[in-house]
């Protein structure tokens, strides 16, 4: 009935005029983006703006409130972010990190989700599942957000952090995916076990990972063996195989994104034909997905409604930032590393973006008690995110020393160094 009545409502305007809306809207979010980007403030930040006023709330009227479609929006533009992330790494620069890398995209997705959760029973008054869906569902680092921050060309971190950074946000969405979708479960169907749980995290990341590999590993002999007529059908060969790769998996029950991550940094760490004009293309196309991404987001969201959340979106927000992140860094990253300044800047740079918003979207599906409230409040949170963290970041990167200008003896970073252990190291 909804998609009869909307189609109904496009057939009332002329294909120019809704052409020239969605012209008028990127060419506002590109100046936005600019602006944003001479005052230092996040893109994230500056295109979920111009789609709030885009709404039915805003200048533009424009009245939009379907989160499937914002759902589907979501998860196609989050598959080319991550895919061209992936294309622009290589598995010789995630080696280094991928232990600790992989422990803090699990374990600490974890943790962060546990105390958030635990917040929001004793803030809300919540019961114990519904709050700790809430810590799930903002539990992850946004890809789209990091990407955009690391590629905006304003931060140069040293290689070894910058991947791991990049490593984390592209692979822990499965943890997030993997407790939002177990604990929305357990509220429609509290007869469900723990080893249901268990077995659905366990398919999640090894189909992704095996997937991913796989399909990594097949872009590069395709690309290799197969002879186009035209050089611009590259690119979009590597975007069909990439849907392709999140559709296969995601069928059948694995991480689609974790998937299409690794088929990204596989296939763009190996030679092969129009390399640079594939990249080239998916960069650009990547920043389109964005913008279209917040767009729709911010448009999905009503402003009055988060007036009536601020309170406990600002209490949240800050027990995310400033004790959740920092203690699942520190947990997590303890074992791998002494840099204490390394894991301060890790901990301030959880930027949380498109992902939470979109796992919102799936208890507002499934109609659960209180579902707008969590959408509101985990939308709240994500601006809080990019406006605190995401425009500080230049400055966290000058306060860590984590810059790749800045570097300082290891024997500042760490603690309970000796000089054997720094022979050993060097």
């Amino acid at each position: 009935m909804e998609i009869e009545l909307a189609e109904a409502a496009l057939r009332g305007f002329r294909p120019e005029y809704i052409l020239l809306a969605i012209s008028l809207l990127f060419l506002i979010s590109i100046l936005a983006g600019r602006l944003a980007g001479v005052v230092g403030a996040p893109l994230l930040l500056a295109f979920l703006g111009i789609g709030m006023l885009a709404g039915s709330e805003g200048l533009g009227g424009i009245y939009f409130d379907d989160p499937w479609i914002a759902q589907f929006l979501g998860v196609s533009a989050l598959v080319v972010i991550i895919f061209s992330g992936g294309l622009e790494n290589s598995w010789s620069r995630v080696r280094p990190v991928l232990w600790q890398g992989a422990v803090l995209a699990t374990l600490g997705v974890a943790i962060t989700a546990g105390v958030v959760g635990a917040a929001t029973c004793y803030i809300l008054g919540a019961s114990v599942k519904l709050g700790m869906l809430l810590g799930a569902i903002v539990s992850s680092t946004d890809a789209a957000a990091v990407f955009s921050v690391l590629g905006s060309g304003t931060t140069t971190l040293k290689p070894r952090l910058g991947s791991l950074l990049e490593f984390e946000s592209g692979s822990n969405d499965p943890m997030a995916v993997f407790l939002t979708m177990g604990l929305l479960a357990s509220l429609q169907s509290p007869d469900a076990t723990a080893s249901e749980f268990l077995i659905f995290f366990a398919e999640q990341m090894s189909y992704g990972l095996i997937f991913g590999m796989a399909a990594g590993r097949g872009m590069a002999y395709v690309f290799e063996r197969l002879q186009l007529n035209s050089p611009g059908l590259y690119p979009v060969l590597a975007l069909s195989m990439a849907l392709f790769t999140f559709g296969v998996t995601a069928s059948i029950n694995g991480s689609g994104f974790l998937a299409v991550y690794i088929a990204g940094i596989t296939l763009g760490g190996r030679p092969f034909k129009y390399k640079k004009s594939v990249l080239r293309f998916h960069e650009s196309l990547a920043w389109l997905m964005q913008i279209i991404m917040f767009l729709i987001l911010g448009l999905l969201v009503f402003p009055k409604e988060l007036v009536t959340v601020i309170w406990p979106g600002l209490a949240l927000s800050a027990i995310l930032i400033f004790v959740a992140r920092p203690l699942s860094v520190f947990l997590t990253c303890w074992p791998f590393t002494r840099n204490i300044r390394e894991m301060g800047f890790l901990s301030w740079v959880g930027l949380r973006g498109a992902v939470p918003i979109i796992l919102a979207t799936f208890p507002l599906l499934a109609e659960i008690p209180q579902a707008q409230r969590i959408f509101n409040i985990v939308f709240f949170i994500v601006l809080t995110s990019a406006l605190l963290q995401g425009s500080t970041i230049p400055l966290a990167t000058r306060f860590f020393r984590t810059g790749e200008s800045h570097d300082i003896p290891e024997e500042q970073d760490k603690i309970g160094s000796t000089p054997q252990s720094k022979q050993v190291a060097s």
